[in-house]
């Protein structure tokens, strides 16, 4: 098996104040989007939650052939969720993405896998160097190594584990907007006014 997809969907979405994964847009829950996106371009596709009940809910959701993993340290943040997904991990090299990014795009998610070849992750990276490691390929064996000395020394960031990996290549964002010219994958719903704006940008536009 070479490509898998973790969906990390184990945060408590306190801004929200209810299940983010499960909030519709466009008639269709948040967490959906993401799947239906990833599913075609994966070998398997791990959802990562924080208890047993939000992964029964999800599976009703998602449908079958969905994978799912429970957090084994609840509201330890991404990089917990990230090494539970890499753990359950059967491909080679594994996408990490949150649960809150309905516009995800096929051909970015493409490339990122194919320049992961013989290297430890491909992670985006914007002229002013910030870095997007929850839109990234990791070398799930790499990364799961990385990840449990980052968490054993008490780093719950995800960066703290790339830090620890080598072989890590950066992507330009010039080159992703090539195939993604207005950043949709990048587009996460954090607020009742991210959700709205996710709306607007669902509808067709008018043709001139």
């Amino acid at each position: 098996m070479e490509r898998s997809a973790v969906v990390l969907a184990g945060g408590f979405s306190s801004r929200f104040g209810q299940d983010k994964g499960a909030l519709e847009l466009n008639h269709k829950p948040l967490i959906k989007h993401v799947v239906d996106a990833v599913k075609p371009l994966v070998d398997e596709t791990i959802v990562v939650t924080n208890s047993q009940e939000r992964a029964d809910r999800y599976s009703k959701i998602v449908g079958p052939n969905i994978k799912f993993a429970i957090d084994v340290e609840q509201a330890k943040g991404p990089l917990v969720g990230a090494l539970t997904g890499f753990e359950a991990a059967q491909g080679n090299y594994a996408l990490l993405l949150p649960v809150d990014v309905p516009f995800v795009s096929r051909d970015v998610i493409d490339l990122l896998f194919e320049l992961c070849h013989g290297r430890s992750a491909v992670i985006p990276r914007w002229p002013n160097q910030q870095i997007e490691p929850l839109h990234a390929v990791y070398h799930v064996q790499i990364a799961l190594e990385a990840a449990k000395i980052a968490v054993d020394e008490g780093k719950l960031n995800v960066r703290a584990m790339i830090e620890g990996m080598r072989g890590v290549r950066y992507v330009s964002t010039l080159v992703i907007q090539e195939l993604d010219p207005e950043f949709r994958t990048f587009f996460n719903v954090n607020t009742p006014l991210d959700l709205r704006k996710a709306e607007v940008m669902v509808k067709p536009r008018k043709r001139k």
